[in-house]
């Protein structure tokens, strides 16, 4: 049983699982930190003079950064066939923004397995995404500055940008919609059979509206991947933490990004910086996704306007997808903790920006066009995307107002490095305030809870053996266990070490009575193993000896029964080929499965 880790990103998570002859992708996480070396979009540039190669590059304020179209960096295609995938298991609606390259491009024809919130508000930020890069000017692909022996010769970071053979250009909406038609919905707790031989178990993980962590169980093995959990009494339901007992391996990512920043704290930083800057008559930008925490800032502001004197002050939130996020924010009462499904059945909307929204306190339009343009009035709040701030709203409203020191913008989202998405508008005279609010768990709160379910094994990304190398005195920043983590990385793959006990197979009838002995058990067992080897997944259409679970693909075939000499004399070869290596059985073609 193998482990294939196709992602380097701890936080967006892309690895592949062999187990039980069963392969299944656990997330698919598109890393999009690489679009912080873009600057196409943004103004204030010059261009370089280093060669043919030198017009695909300009630089601003010192830096050099990539004149095309944004491009994402994806998980690695090289490392297994991903054809072969059976199913696809999503943890959060963050952790599956690959997933059109993955269905759609690589021969996928498998099931990919979440919940509902995961799938509509997945939806909703593949179709904000896609609609961001449309906007975005047209220019022609920079691929020159890729090669590695002229990558090399430029400066940091584009030099130390890694990966850059595997950035891509945004999918299209034909993509999505195809993509998501793939999905098939689980609620929590579900069992759902995998071809007869595993099991796989969404619970709640605390972290957002239908965000899982998985149970993947045979009859005597279990995995648990946990992903993207949380601990914080927030608008999701709790995580299900009981159910993570008795693994095998766990297998952790998905861990703050911030683990010596309180999201409290966080908070009262963000309401507060607010304040200053609207009583001071600046206003106030907030770059974030169209779903998550924006949630509990508005639920948060919600609390705190009155109190702060801030009425009167309107709040815009600009997104393709604004109402639709709202909404659907309000209808997965089910999804919900138990104090915002009470509110469902008073009735009362779960979050209070529905009343934000009643009161016009809070307005939430498509795009900078249209109806906002006649409505916008200063000083005011924007929530808008995209955090990196290199496309979306959030450009426009960056040259509006990044001229003036009365205005602020506050970060919020902990994806980007907000020194490096503000680099292309430098000098800048607004104000920068950063409030990264991660609700994830931290290093204090996975060792508590690793020592409540005590797994067998510990499998994490190598980032969290190690302190950050910015604090490499902080060893409370890093998992210590025993036995200690086994680490991964980008395109490694780890043996996962089981320790298989027991094994259930299904005898046929003609195989009974003469298999009565443990020594000729032992022999059937033994081919099977040979057999499961060369064959993987097919299912025996006329077993030899055995039929071997799992059924994945079976038709019923109109053979000739066998007799009991026939069996004697396969019980026969069987005994004389035990020992025989798993080289030999690697030239043996077998007449049952072959289709000529």
């Amino acid at each position: 049983m193998k482990l294939y880790c196709l992602s380097g990103h701890p936080t967006l998570p892309c690895n592949v699982l062999k187990f039980k002859s069963t392969t299944i992708m656990l997330d698919c996480g598109l890393d999009t930190t690489s679009v912080l070396h873009d600057g196409h979009n943004t103004g204030g540039w010059w261009h370089l003079h280093l060669g043919e190669w030198a017009c695909e590059l300009k630089e601003c304020a010192g830096r050099v950064f990539v004149d095309s179209q944004p491009e994402f960096c994806l998980p690695e295609k090289e490392l297994l066939d991903l054809s072969t995938i059976d199913v696809i298991l999503i943890s959060n609606y963050h952790c599956m923004m690959a997933l059109p390259y993955i269905t759609e491009h690589t021969g996928f024809t498998g099931t990919v397995y979440a919940t509902e919130p995961t799938l509509q508000i997945g939806r909703l930020l593949m179709e904000e995404l896609v609609n961001f890069m449309e906007r975005v000017p047209k220019a022609q692909s920079a691929t020159c500055w890729k090669y590695k022996e002229i990558q090399r010769l430029l400066p940091g970071p584009l030099k130390d940008a890694v990966e850059v053979s595997t950035w891509k250009r945004c999918y299209s909406m034909q993509d999505v919609n195809s993509a998501l038609s793939k999905v098939q919905l689980v609620g929590y707790s579900q069992k759902v059979e995998l071809f007869g031989a595993v099991q796989v178990t969404p619970l709640s993980s605390g972290y957002s509206l239908g965000s899982s962590n998985w149970i993947i169980q045979s009859h005597y093995e279990k995995v648990s991947y946990v992903s993207g959990s949380s601990l914080l009494t927030t608008h999701p339901q709790p995580m299900d933490q009981s159910s993570l007992k008795n693994s095998d391996v766990l297998i952790l990512t998905g861990l703050t990004q911030m683990p010596t920043a309180n999201p409290d704290g966080m908070l009262g930083d963000f309401c507060s910086n607010l304040a200053m800057t609207i009583r001071a008559g600046g206003n106030v930008l907030v770059p974030c996704y169209s779903s998550g925490v924006i949630y509990d800032l508005l639920e948060c502001l919600y609390q705190f306007i009155e109190n702060a004197n801030l009425g009167s002050t309107p709040f815009y939130f600009i997104s393709p997808v604004a109402n639709s996020s709202l909404e659907f924010s309000q209808i997965f009462a089910e999804w919900l903790c138990h104090n915002k499904q009470s509110k469902v059945y008073l009735p009362e909307p779960p979050f209070p920006h529905a009343e934000l929204i009643q009161t016009n306190k809070l307005k939430h339009y498509p795009s900078i066009h249209g109806d906002f343009s006649s409505e916008f009035r200063q000083p005011c709040v924007v929530f808008t995307g995209h955090p990196s701030l290199r496309f979306g709203d959030v450009v426009h409203f960056m040259e509006l107002w990044g001229k003036s020191s009365l205005n602020t913008i506050i970060f919020t989202e902990p994806d980007f490095s907000y020194l490096d998405a503000l680099a292309p508008y430098q000098p800048l005279a607004m104000k920068c305030v950063y409030c990264p609010i991660d609700t994830r768990l931290n290093f204090h709160q996975v060792s508590k809870l690793l020592k409540e379910v005590q797994p067998l094994h510990v499998v994490c990304p190598e980032q969290y053996t190690q302190p950050p190398p910015a604090q490499s005195h902080r060893s409370d920043l890093m998992l210590e266990l025993q036995p200690p983590p086994m680490p991964y990385r980008r395109c490694s793959v780890l043996g996962l070490p089981f320790r298989r006990r027991w094994e259930r197979i299904q005898l046929l009838p003609e195989v009974g009575p003469v298999a009565t002995h443990l020594s000729d058990i032992s022999i059937l067992l033994s081919l099977v193993h040979h057999s499961a080897l060369q064959w993987g997944k097919k299912v025996f259409s006329q077993p030899p000896i055995v039929q071997v679970l799992p059924l994945k693909k079976m038709r019923g075939l109109r053979v000739t029964l066998l007799k009991p000499v026939h069996v004697q004399a396969r019980l026969k070869f069987a005994r004389e080929h035990l020992d025989d290596p798993e080289e030999d059985w690697e030239n043996v073609i077998w007449s049952d499965e072959t289709k000529i």
